[in-house]
């Protein structure tokens, strides 16, 4: 008989007034016991809806009747046979969304915590140091990969276990894309995300760091090389900005350039980083998404005594997951909500303190959420010696700007065919935030398995 009860097994964590001052992982994860527990509470419904709500298809309900029968090896195969970044997946995707939010036992209760299971499986398997290596036939077609997070070593692992002989392009001096400049150790250490990507290494795909695709090489000269298909999972790093006077004032960060100096340039290591940081003692992070909240916590963690999230909608319509926006809360920060940035003011060139103005909401706009209306004389200002804009990203436009052929949309999406990922110019596929703009890790997944399935159906076909 199935657990029936109504809740999830409770995720063991750091007490929020401790975590707050380090930058070890939040959770620390189920033990065996609660994986099992946890696992009982699944129905193994006949329909799978869950399944239905994975951008990557993962049988779910097959890995968690393995791990409640206390075979984790096994479930580590079955997620494995769909998704090749399991212990990612368990820590960032949005599952509420997405699995979790098509279970059957949501109804009338909390959803099983697939999420919590997939993080368990996959940091057990990981802890056993098993290693096995494939025995894969080569077909002696080259494909280049552009970019290494997460649409870019889904598809080139994929590639690679079908005989593919793939090359990633980073064009930074570390793999991982967002998952190692983006998303902080907190959420995601970065351990494991080398781990993961050893994973892909180990299938034969070869990564090359500190190639600017459209700079170091093109894609047409990639071809050139001996590419047979190209695949763009380049993301999207370009920072979009308020528009406001004092954006250029010392102390201004966008949320991309503040993660990337503390997560990959090391920042938070005080008095050791070659890339500093400085956070003043009261923080403004403009914006209410995942990245907001990684900026907000991540600003308390290196000091900051006042960090407030500035954002001009209500809570109900803050595009931030629940969780995140709750261990914020827990953590300190403070919610500065229905205000909207109007300028930032400056003393020799630094900040000292943000405007704003009191907004109400009223009709809704094209996303569907009540539309901000500001409150006439209602602007105050917040003393803060550091401003973060974390307001959303688009794709680079380098690529687009020197790759003959390759359509795009008015804001920089890469135009791609919906089943296939293959862009306007053939044998350059595309997916990930290079497409969709800034979304999360597992749609980016799936676009980089859909794309790879797509070029090996090609050359099939051929």
């Amino acid at each position: 008989m199935p657990n029936m009860s109504m809740t999830k097994v409770p995720m063991p964590q750091q007490e929020p007034d401790v975590r707050n001052k380090n930058f070890e992982e939040v959770a620390t994860g189920y033990t065996k016991e609660m994986a099992m527990e946890e696992a009982t509470r699944c129905l193994n419904c006949k329909h799978k809806p869950c399944v239905s709500g994975c951008p990557v298809n993962v049988p779910i309900p097959e890995f968690i009747e393995a791990v409640a029968a206390g075979d984790f090896d096994k479930a580590y195969e079955v997620i494995t046979s769909e998704n090749a970044l399991p212990a990612i997946c368990g820590r960032v995707c949005p599952q509420e969304n997405q699995c979790e939010g098509k279970c059957v036992r949501g109804i009338k209760g909390e959803s099983v915590s697939i999420g919590r299971l997939e993080r368990f499986v996959a940091d057990y398997h990981m802890a056993q140091g098993i290693k096995t290596t494939p025995d894969i036939e080569k077909n002696g077609i080259k494909v280049a990969v552009v970019g290494s997070g997460p649409a870019g070593i889904t598809c080139a692992g994929e590639l690679a276990k079908k005989g593919y002989d793939v090359t990633i392009f980073e064009a930074l001096h570390k793999a991982g894309g967002v998952l190692s400049y983006g998303i902080p150790e907190f959420r995601l250490p970065k351990s494991l995300v080398a781990k993961e990507l050893e994973n892909v290494t180990d299938l034969g795909v070869t990564i090359e760091t500190n190639v600017v695709v459209g700079r170091s090489i093109t894609v047409d000269e990639l071809f050139e090389k001996g590419y047979q298909a190209v695949f763009l999972g380049t993301g999207a790093g370009l920072p979009n900005f308020l528009r406001i006077p004092g954006e250029n004032l010392l102390g201004v960060y966008s949320a991309n350039e503040f993660l990337t100096r503390v997560n990959l340039m090391k920042g938070y290591k005080k008095g050791e980083a070659p890339t500093p940081v400085k956070v003043g003692k009261n923080v403004a992070v403009v914006g209410a998404g995942n990245v907001a909240m990684d900026a907000a916590r991540t600003a308390k963690r290196l000091g900051a005594e006042n960090v407030y999230i500035v954002y001009r909608r209500s809570e109900d319509e803050i595009p931030a997951r629940a969780e995140e926006v709750e261990h914020a809360k827990e953590e300190g920060v403070i919610f500065k909500l229905l205000n909207n940035p109007s300028k930032i003011l400056g003393e020799d060139g630094w900040v000292k303190g943000i405007e704003v103005v009191k907004q109400q909401l009223g009709e809704p706009d094209a996303s569907g959420r009540r539309r901000p209306e500001p409150i006439e004389g209602s602007n105050y200002i917040i003393d803060v010696e550091t401003v973060v804009i974390a307001i959303g990203q688009s794709p680079n436009p380098l690529i687009r700007q020197t790759t003959e052929g390759l359509e795009t949309q008015k804001w920089g999406g890469i135009i791609v065919d919906e089943e296939t990922g293959e862009s306007t110019r053939k044998n350059v596929y595309a997916g990930g935030d290079a497409v969709t703009g800034a979304a999360t890790v597992i749609l980016a997944m799936g676009a980089g398995k859909k794309a790879a399935k797509a070029i090996d159906d090609s050359f099939k076909n051929d």
